[in-house]
């Protein structure tokens, strides 16, 4: 990197933030100089001195009033100030996002005043003048969102400066000699911001850990992890109290549970999945029926509250899937172990255990603790093999365990039999309005040191589907058992699609032929299932299956039960997953506590709980996605000189975003990169238009591409374009 010439920041005392906090703390009463000297706890001269300078600046800009000589009130707020959160774009420009306002409003970057994305901060919104968009001024930062930053750090004689890869963050971090750690020229570092001065133009920082050198394997995976305060490995106490834990199957245990062992139970997960949190078991009874069992890893056995591994396993609240690793919710050797239903093994299981008949009626449910014994462990290729052939030999090719084997009659009839009726509980599902979202994943396939050698892609066939049905029917019903006790529960909902989204959706569809119907909810519904299978396998599917999601809302953890939309269920929630979801460990906690007779437990604190588990469910997609856009990028280098085909997936003023149709991977192509003709942006086609030619370059396009660079750091791809599909090599 090359070193920028910087002169050192001075660093003087402000105590603005504080006087401000203190007068609004107190609207009605007048404060001096030595009296907010009092409770800010400062009693020296040039303390002081900074005070009575700050209060005659604050009053200067019309922050405050001097009610009467030397006493300071806080200016009384009116109807233009407004309390809502920073969304900062890439252009180090903002919008104010406040739920009492009807449009978001323009923060211009002078007007940010230190305000940085997704903090929560009081905005001044100036009177709007005819024809033009309200903009506004932040006065003050009310909750930083966040205080920690990834970056890379450059190193001057007496000072350094942290510069992040991240487009909302529009500031560099200013760390004093004295706090650069270990940290050597060029090094990727995670940095604390301490303070951001009034009149500094950067925020002060400190090292706190030294990730390694850019463009490193482990260094931006790490980096990924830091970013979103995502942790990396266990602590060691943790690690320490969970190695402790007795973990064997006691028979005093057994005594107090369902004994299922003797039931015919087997696991359906992908091949190289080593925490199996789901199992299920099959019974035909004697009037026609069938038992099936649902049967969930009980880690709540092992996962007692107050300790120091719960509270670990809560302030996670989710396992993070990146390309290369799993980064767990709980240590090893509960995950992939104590918890985990590895077949011939005896385990502790709390189950959804149904009477359904052919026709996929429930005619009996029950809840409860069980001991289950796995007789087989299918891969999803092995149930799908036999779900396609109902063939007892699974062979070389597909087998787990790397030759042929034979299955039993009785685990081919009940794998079969489940299918059938998986598929009748699907079909009524979208009858009833559930939107099925088959998006096409990304894999690699890695090789031992984690780097890229190839791209699939990975799609949900009929064993996927299986599983995926009776996971959902046991969530619906343990839902639903407690909804209608009403009494306290976490829930997961998902509400109705927003209408904005949905029609500026409608016209970028309409690019490819395609358009949603409006009427209602369940022709909105039923018009997205046939979009998605009208789009399947064509060039524009991965496009219009993102746009439909974005058009979603986001599904999160409520105790206030408004539903599922997308599921079209009147009550759902998380019980299936415990190794991987705390939300899914607390819904079997509630669950036994009502079953127990437990009186309804506090709403408030469970609702607190629901709204820290979406926030880092969120953080861990972000990370997951992330590291995809960083394996694409790393994938990409390798492939510099090869031409690719792609579709237009965006068209901005500055350029086309392309979507690589072979492996999903997008760039952009640079307006000024583009060579063939003068390109102009037209928003209403969603198209550039060349001057010359009159030639449009629009959403769906199919062009040739190649890759011009690939950025590891900032995870991004940049393309040259070559030509249109219709036009010969040159």
């Amino acid at each position: 990197m090359s070193k920028r010439l910087r002169k050192p920041i001075k660093k003087e005392k402000d105590f603005s933030d504080k006087i401000l906090k203190i007068l609004s703390q107190s609207a009605n009463k007048a404060f001096n100089y030595k009296q907010i000297g009092a409770k800010l706890e400062l009693d020296d001269t040039q303390s002081r001195n900074q005070i009575i300078k700050d209060l005659k600046i604050l009053a200067s800009q019309d922050k405050i009033i001097e009610s009467e000589p030397g006493k300071y009130l806080v200016k009384a707020v009116s109807k233009d100030y407004y309390e809502g959160k920073i969304d900062m774009t890439g252009r180090k420009t903002a919008y104010f996002v406040c739920s009492e306002l009807e449009e978001d409003v323009f923060i211009p970057t002078n007007n940010l005043n230190h305000a940085l994305d997704k903090d929560i901060v009081k905005v001044y919104v100036y009177n709007k003048r005819k024809g033009k968009k309200p903009e506004g001024e932040v006065i003050e930062v009310v909750e930083r969102n966040k205080t920690d930053f990834v970056g890379v750090i450059d190193i001057q004689k007496n000072f350094s400066f942290v510069s992040t890869a991240n487009p909302k963050m529009y500031t560099d971090i200013f760390i004093p000699k004295d706090k650069i750690g270990e940290a050597e020229q060029g090094d990727v570092v995670l940095v604390h911001i301490e303070d951001w001065p009034a009149r500094a133009d950067s925020p002060f920082g400190k090292v706190i850990k030294v990730l390694g050198k850019p463009g490193e394997h482990d260094t931006e995976i790490h980096a990924i992890l830091a970013e979103y305060g995502l942790p990396s490995e266990f602590p060691i106490e943790v690690e320490t109290f969970a190695q402790k834990i007795d973990t064997s199957i006691e028979a005093d245990e057994i005594a107090k549970r369902r004994d299922m062992r003797d039931t015919l139970t087997l696991t359906i997960d992908p091949k190289d999945a080593k925490d199996f949190d789901d199992a299920l078991s099959f019974k035909k009874l004697e009037n026609g029926n069938y038992e099936i069992g649902i049967h969930i890893a009980d880690v709540s056995h092992y996962l007692q509250e107050g300790t120091i591994l719960d509270d670990e396993a809560y302030q996670r609240a989710t396992s993070v899937y990146l390309v290369d690793r799993v980064v767990p919710m709980l240590p090893e050797v509960l995950s992939n172990f104590a918890c985990s239903l590895r077949p011939n093994e005896e385990k502790y299981t709390f189950s959804s255990i149904f009477e359904i008949t052919e026709t996929t009626q429930v005619v009996n449910q029950w809840f409860g603790r069980t001991v289950i014994y796995s007789d087989q462990r299918f891969a999803y290729e092995e149930a799908q093999y036999i779900i396609e052939t109902k063939d007892d030999v699974i062979p070389e090719e597909i087998s787990i365990t790397g030759s042929s084997y034979k299955v039993s009659s009785a685990i081919v009839a009940a794998t079969l039999k489940m299918d059938e009726l998986a598929k009748i509980f699907r079909k009524r599902r979208m009858a009833d309005g559930a939107i099925s979202f088959d998006k096409v994943e990304v894999k690699f396939n890695l090789d031992a040191d984690g780097e890229p050698q190839g791209v699939y892609f990975k799609v949900s066939k009929d064993a996927n589907h299986l599983i995926e049905e009776f996971m959902l029917l046991a969530n619906r019903k343990v839902a639903e058992y407690i909804g209608k006790q009403k009494k306290t529960f976490i829930y997961r909902i998902h509400d109705e699609p927003n209408e904005d989204k949905l029609i500026a959706m409608q016209t970028l569809i309409a690019k490819f032929g395609y358009k949603i119907d409006f009427r209602n909810k369940g022709d909105i519904s039923k018009s997205l299932n046939a979009l998605m299978e009208e789009v399947n396998g064509k060039k524009e599917q991965n496009l219009i299956d993102t746009l439909a999601i974005r058009s979603m809302s986001k599904a999160k953890y409520s105790t206030d039960n408004i539903g599922h939309y997308g599921l079209a269920f009147e009550y759902y929630s998380h019980f299936t997953s415990p190794i991987r979801r705390y939300p899914d460990v607390m819904v079997h906690r509630l669950l036994q506590h009502y079953l127990d007779g437990g009186k309804s437990a506090d709403e408030e604190t469970y609702e607190t709980k629901c709204v820290h588990s979406s926030t880092m469910e969120g953080l861990a997609t972000n990370a997951e996605r992330d590291s995809i856009k960083y394996m694409q990028v790393k994938y990409m280098q390798d492939h510099q000189d090869q031409e690719f085909l792609g579709v237009i997936s965006g068209v901005t003023e500055w350029g086309i975003y392309v979507e690589i149709i072979e492996n999903k991977c997008e760039g952009m192509c640079r307006i000024r990169d583009i060579k063939d003709d003068y390109y102009t942006f037209d928003e209403k086609q969603y198209a550039l238009t060349g001057a010359t030619s009159g030639k449009l370059l629009q959403l769906g396009d199919e062009i040739y591409v190649k890759v011009k660079n690939a950025d590891l750091v900032k995870k991004q791809l940049d393309f040259n374009f070559l030509r249109r599909i219709e036009e010969p090599i040159k």
